[in-house]
């Protein structure tokens, strides 16, 4: 299990490095879109349960 949890780390790292260049150009302020729109599901879940109660 072990060795797998290496080898499986390893490669999702490998992958990573090799399509760099295409997260740069793709997801270009994922980041911030992430944050905003998390936030803002956050803020309707908690307006909800305040309105609704328990």
């Amino acid at each position: 299990m072990i060795f797998f949890v290496l080898v499986f780390g390893a490669l999702i790292v490998w992958s990573y490095r090799k399509d760099i260049k295409n997260h740069e150009r793709y997801y270009k302020n994922a980041g911030k879109k992430v944050l905003i729109y998390g936030s803002l599901i956050i803020a309707i879940f908690v307006a909800i349960r305040i309105i609704f109660g328990n």
